[in-house]
């Protein structure tokens, strides 16, 4: 099956790729996550347009991450959560409410896509969590959990 990512996908490519994938995957994941679009004639014109989004969006250079990344390690948001007696959350913190946090805080645009969360954050207090802004560059935060 051949079709036009809309999303990056890991160890496929990224917005923009024309790519090669078995059906099944193709129709039963990437498709219903809408991270792939079908190819056609017709679609592939939009690739340009899919190109132009991904390039206003991401940080271009290594230099504009390693800015980005020095105003992220100076913060540390605070995340309000509803959480049990004994200290663990109702759910789990997510990349978007860690981006949201962010954003409030006054720091500087994060794609959810970007947040690496290596073990799900289901308790109160401080977690770091890693950011990828650059392919050579990772950024952290401090999210505090607190109760609300």
């Amino acid at each position: 099956m051949k079709l036009i990512l809309t999303a990056p996908v890991a160890k496929l490519g990224v917005p923009g790729d024309i790519v090669e994938v078995k059906d099944g995957y193709g129709r039963n994941y990437l498709l219903p996550q809408h991270f792939a679009i079908k190819w056609s004639r017709g679609a592939e014109a939009q690739i340009d347009q899919i190109k132009r989004a991904r390039a206003a969006k991401e940080i271009k250079t290594r230099e504009q991450a390693e800015v980005v990344r020095e105003q992220l390690e100076d913060f540390k948001v605070q995340i309000a959560v509803q959480a049990g007696e004994s200290g663990r959350l109702f759910g789990a913190v997510t990349p978007g409410d860690i981006v949201l946090a962010v954003k409030k805080a006054g720091g500087p645009a994060l794609d959810k896509r970007s947040i690496e969360i290596n073990k799900p954050i289901k308790t109160l207090g401080t977690h770091t969590v890693g950011v990828k802004l650059h392919e050579s560059v990772k950024g952290h935060v401090a999210v505090e959990t607190v109760a609300a």
